[in-house]
């Protein structure tokens, strides 16, 4: 599945913040063309620009850097690592949540 360019991805996240572009660039400290161009795909942003708009819409940095195909996603890990770190839940409903969801996640892929 094609997920949306890093650019796409960043206006939509400072739209549902109810940012204006020019209140995103006051706040990150990048110009309000270079953020115009990041978001329309004529530019690649730097990891140190994502790492700053990351923080101005209070969204993970490593999320930006996976739109950007600076880093493989790492939502799969994170999940089973959750997961297992939950000491509320037993060993036993621990591996059938991860079943779970690794039976999810392939029917996922194979239907993509």
């Amino acid at each position: 599945p094609q997920l949306p360019d890093v650019g796409t991805f960043i206006k939509e996240q400072r739209e549902k913040s109810s940012l204006s572009i020019r209140k995103l660039a006051e706040i990150t400290g990048v110009s309000n063309p270079y953020l115009s161009q990041i978001e329309r795909g004529v530019r690649k942003p730097s990891a140190e620009i994502l790492r700053s708009i990351a923080d101005a819409l209070s969204i993970r940095t490593e999320t930006l850097y996976e739109k950007a195909g600076l880093l493989d996603e790492q939502e799969g890990p994170e999940v089973l690592a959750a997961i297992d770190g939950d000491a509320q839940l037993t060993t036993s409903q621990k591996q059938a949540l991860k079943e779970i969801y690794v039976s999810f996640v392939s029917i996922e892929q194979e239907e993509s």
